[in-house]
């Protein structure tokens, strides 16, 4: 799997914007790996997404007190970023228990959390 670095230049400032970091990459990589045929680094269009989603992770106005996406109530994701974004993760959520089961647990984890306020 290729490093944040390889494809930002940007990257979180706290460790829980990175495991968020992580877990997204992770998902992206198991979808375009299946869908696009990817091998150790993501399709144009998944690097694409990846992107824009550590674009908007670095943006997010609640930092590290963020909730998962599937509970914020800020929608950043413009639609079709959002619809592409629903896919990978419809697709790769079920399958992380097997190739990234830490992460799976500590998002499944962060989704619990309360949701802050906006």
């Amino acid at each position: 799997m290729a490093n944040a670095a390889q494809t930002t230049t940007a990257s979180p400032p706290s460790a829980r914007l990175a495991r968020e970091w992580r877990t997204m990459e992770a998902m992206i990589h198991l979808h375009c790996r299946a869908r696009h045929g990817g091998g150790a680094a993501p399709c144009g269009d998944c690097r694409a997404l990846l992107s824009y989603a550590s674009t908007r992770l670095d943006r997010c106005h609640f930092g590290a007190g963020k909730p998962t996406c599937a509970r914020c109530p800020v929608h950043c994701y413009q639609p079709r970023w959002r619809e592409e974004i629903r896919v990978v993760m419809r697709y790769a959520g079920p399958r992380m228990i097997w190739r990234h089961p830490i992460l799976l647990v500590r998002h499944w984890l962060d989704g619990l959390k309360r949701v802050p306020s906006s």
